[in-house]
């Protein structure tokens, strides 16, 4: 799936090549996300599942951080504040719910490019709900991306995925997922304002967790009998792309420009494709490429329009 620029601290914090090498560092990590995903459903674990878990795994892995150094932001917490977080926890649920379901169906080349327009749509709905005004370079960043991702679309291809070929269904439910992201990052915008970056991402990480294990149960899924791989995959989605990367960008955006940070980030799919190649034997065509291509270059002239507070990818 998938957050944002805090105040800058003096560079001499720490050595000029730290925040570069957390921006390496959590481009790779993200972009093992779809892999991690892949390889879990080839191994026939439902997608729904596959969600509550990389979820419930960030959340268990910060609980014991929050309660022994964030309990005074815990008792501070206002009602308001639990009631946004449960609201952008319902649509991060949604998020991964849909983007991780499209890899059943299409190419993880189409399903990570087509997420990460999540910022696009962040300039088409920040007018409507957040009365922000719809610039120039959004507009024309729009056009690119709207063109390249007819061509996605156009593609046809999907490698192998795990359920069946149809990158129509996949790329709509990755499109869906994000609109969702979108939506979350500007709930995002009202409670990061209150809240420390630590404690925000616990609450909105625990509640979508909840939320889809909750979904699990009702559905009756399988959780339990599933190959020891699967469980593997999962944990490493929560560790990985969940923890390891969205903290890398996180720290990254303590000393570096947000529009910077937010254009680094738009490697998450070319590092997805190249795995996919290497990991999944997934190779792109070329109407692919120059549509993938037209949608990063789209995202990243919208950007010169935007300035979030935290920066947190889709995968």
């Amino acid at each position: 799936m998938t957050e944002h620029a805090q105040a800058v601290p003096s560079p001499a914090v720490a050595p000029n090549w730290r925040p570069f090498i957390a921006l390496v560092v959590g481009v790779l990590a993200v972009s093992t996300a779809a892999i991690f995903i892949r390889l879990a459903q080839n191994e026939s674990a439902p997608s729904l599942v596959l969600a509550a878990a990389r979820l419930s795994v960030a959340a268990v892995t910060l609980t014991p951080v929050v309660l022994s150094r964030h309990r005074h932001e815990l008792r501070a917490l206002a009602w308001r504040d639990l009631k946004w977080a449960l609201a952008s926890g319902i649509v991060l649920g949604l998020h991964f719910a849909t983007w991780i379901t499209s890899l059943e169906y299409t190419a993880v080349v189409n399903s990570v490019v087509i997420v990460t327009t999540a910022p696009l749509w962040v300039a088409m709905l920040a007018p409507l709900f957040l009365g922000e005004k719809l610039g120039r370079w959004s507009i024309a960043g729009l056009v690119l991306a709207l063109v390249g991702g007819v061509l996605v679309s156009l593609s046809g291809e999907t490698g192998a995925p795990p359920t069946r070929h149809d990158p129509l269904l996949g790329n709509g439910l990755a499109l869906v997922g994000a609109v969702m992201a979108a939506i979350y990052f500007m709930i995002g915008r009202r409670l990061r304002s209150r809240l420390g970056l630590v404690v925000y991402i616990w609450l909105v990480y625990s509640a979508a967790a909840i939320i889809l294990v909750l979904v699990v149960a009702a559905a009756g899924l399988q959780v339990t009998g599933l190959p020891g791989k699967a469980y593997l995959w999962m944990l490493l989605m929560g560790l990985v792309p969940q923890l390891l990367g969205h903290s890398s960008f996180n720290y990254a955006l303590g000393f570096l420009p947000a529009a910077y940070v937010s254009l680094v980030v738009l490697g998450e799919p070319i590092g997805s494709g190249l795995l996919a190649i290497i990991f999944l034997d997934e190779w792109p065509v070329l109407i692919q490429i120059i549509g993938a291509a037209l949608i990063l270059v789209g995202i990243g002239v919208a950007s010169k329009d935007q300035q979030v507070e935290k920066i947190e990818p889709s995968g």
